[in-house]
């Protein structure tokens, strides 16, 4: 459903915001090892999510990545995937055809659009403070 940049830039911004709740700024090798994703490919995806404006990053001593808490609670999973992916995971095709639409429908269309409907809703009613609650409290977690 995600791109491995997606996957991987969605546990970063995650990552990033629990540890801004604790106000501490992250580095690019702690969160590649923390998400488990290679160092140069981590910084392209940190690049996008900078300029995006969903991460700032922080030059020299003291520096790293963050998130401002004001805005964890108005950043979406949606805003995430959208930067790294585009809209294709909201309009695209579930057999991944070129064109799919109502009038010429795929073989999964219908029920596909439900899924990607809720998938959407999901995405846009889940914000990177609860989040980043989940990893702060132990409930959840970004790697086993």
């Amino acid at each position: 459903m995600f791109s491995k940049t997606c996957e991987y830039g969605i546990r970063a911004t995650i990552f990033i915001a629990s540890q801004s709740y604790q106000n501490n700024r992250v580095g690019l090798k702690d969160i590649a090892k923390k998400i488990d994703s290679p160092e140069a490919f981590t910084a392209k995806i940190l690049q996008i999510l900078s300029r995006s404006a969903i991460i700032r990053s922080i030059k020299g001593v003291g520096g790293g990545f963050e998130i401002s808490r004001e805005t964890m609670s108005e950043i979406t999973l949606a805003q995430i995937v959208t930067a790294l992916d585009g809209d294709r995971v909201f309009t695209g095709c579930g057999l991944g055809l070129n064109y799919c639409s109502e009038d010429h429908p795929c073989p999964v269309h219908e029920k596909f659009k439900s899924i990607r409907n809720e998938l959407a809703f999901m995405l846009q009613n889940t914000n990177l403070e609860e989040l980043a609650l989940g990893i702060k409290s132990g409930d959840t977690f970004l790697r086993y």
